[in-house]
């Protein structure tokens, strides 16, 4: 079948051809093959159900040597397995490969010879323009009937390219946000990465400076837009919210709807998507330690270390008073972190401990959530972020002793498992505990933070 232009488009059309399945390594796709009318093959890989959802896509561009051959002058085949690494961790979400895009539209050959003027220090603009080329002849109507076809009309979209999200708009999709994949880049492609940056108009320097800014303890001022702007609104506050003597604590939960942490098996991967695991990591570069319970570590056998962001990683406070944590738990075996392994006062540790391990007896009453927090500012870790599980996230609210707490919540019920926040509580909804609060959207999943330094009581109905 065909699929006809939106209004305001060319006479072009997308046809449909085949679908079939691809077993990857990022898990089982749909992959739906077209052809438009210029004759170009297209795929879409479709993971999970996308009906009646904004899904993740990502609109790639065909590139022979990033893609296929390894190639370290662009960052293309990086992006490309991110992007089905990241919709395979949510569980639905569209790669849309688009053929014809080689070399930003000039072609193969093209491209190459663009590729011997960057050899002699011209940058990727320059190169095409020398060679009497546009600078990116690419058009993106195929990639907006191919959605339409799959009945995407709302997407989220991964990218750190403006100006796939304008000409998506323009083709009648609705983009609710745009997030980019941000690669490490290399020697051999950081000019052509600071090109498209400075000449293009991708998201990069802005976003990074403005987090390192905030890791740093400083809020940016100034006009922002995009993913920069997310950022600030998002965890400028919580900046702003360290007090003058440095202190600040923040909880962390992911859920189910009916709120439980993980399976009655102990299954937690994953309870929520990788966009709110890319805002835990965020949290922790935000701090000086974490703090988690031994029954999380035995469980998930976690890091808890900075990885999906740019970040010092905190150090690991693992509270376990009955010294019980598995002896090659990675907070004991992997040195990407200090780890502070506090136990009571009769537990047994081993003697051998790797050297980023340090252990601190205490008294049973020691472990009281503000004498805690005492204990790990007298050790030059004002800034705490209390990451799991349940039952300790749970404490430390129950004590009053958390400035913030980020409480997400993903769409599925699991019926009885592993519980997320309990306390006790009250008789009267009148006196339950509230506080001002401000929501984000995750993927599918929904954010909701506490800002309990300054907490009221909920209103009476």
């Amino acid at each position: 079948m065909s699929i006809e232009s939106a209004p305001g488009w060319g006479a072009s059309q997308v046809e449909r051809v085949v679908e079939t399945v691809l077993p990857t390594r990022y898990g089982v796709f749909r992959m739906v093959g077209y052809r438009d009318s210029d004759d170009n093959e297209h795929v879409a890989l479709v993971r999970g159900d996308i009906e009646g959802t904004s899904p993740l896509v990502r609109v790639h561009s065909e590139c022979l040597t990033g893609d296929t051959l390894g190639s370290y002058r662009c960052d293309c085949g990086e992006q490309l397995d991110a992007s089905l690494q990241r919709i395979s961790d949510e569980g639905a979400g569209i790669v849309i490969y688009v053929r014809g895009h080689e070399g930003r539209g000039i072609g193969l050959l093209e491209k190459l010879r663009a590729y011997a003027l960057q050899d002699q220090g011209v940058d990727t603009v320059d190169a095409n323009t020398s060679l009497g080329l546009p600078v990116d002849a690419r058009d993106y109507e195929q990639s907006t009937e191919i959605l339409r076809d799959l009945g995407v009309t709302r997407l989220r979209l991964l990218s750190s390219n403006p100006a796939k999200q304008e000409a998506l708009e323009s083709g009648g999709i609705t983009v609710t946000s745009r997030s980019g994949l941000f690669i490490a880049q290399r020697p051999e492609n950081a000019d052509y990465i600071a090109t498209k940056r400075a000449r293009m108009r991708h998201d990069g320097e802005p976003v990074q400076d403005v987090w390192r800014q905030l890791t740093e303890g400083i809020v940016p001022q100034g006009s922002l837009h995009g993913l920069a702007a997310d950022l600030l609104t998002r965890y400028g506050p919580l900046v702003q919210a360290i007090r003058p003597d440095g202190r600040l604590v923040i909880g962390q939960l992911g859920q189910s709807l009916d709120g439980f942490i993980a399976s009655r098996t102990g299954d937690a991967r994953f309870v929520t998507g990788s966009e709110d695991r890319e805002h835990l990591h965020r949290l922790r570069a935000l701090v000086d330690a974490v703090v988690i319970g031994a029954s999380t570590v035995t469980a998930d056998d976690c890091l808890l270390t900075v990885r999906a962001v740019e970040g010092t990683n905190p150090v690991r406070v693992v509270l376990d008073p009955q010294g019980r944590i598995p002896h090659a738990s990675a907070v004991l075996t992997d040195g990407a972190a200090p780890t502070l392994w506090l136990v009571g006062s009769e537990a047994v540790v081993p003697v051998d401990l790797a050297g980023h391990v340090g252990v601190k007896r205490l008294a049973r009453e020691d472990f009281e959530p503000h004498r805690l927090l005492e204990l790990l500012a007298d050790l030059g870790h004002p800034r705490v972020l209390v990451e799991g599980g349940g039952h300790t996230v749970s404490r430390f609210l129950e004590a009053g002793a958390l400035d913030r707490l980020y409480l997400t919540s993903a769409p599925i019920l699991v019926g009885d498992g592993v519980p997320g926040i309990r306390f006790t509580g009250s008789d009267a909804l009148s006196d339950a505990l509230s506080a001002p609060v401000r929501r984000f959207e995750f993927g599918r999943d929904v954010c909701t933070e506490f800002d309990f330094s300054a907490a009221v009581l909920a209103p009476v109905a």
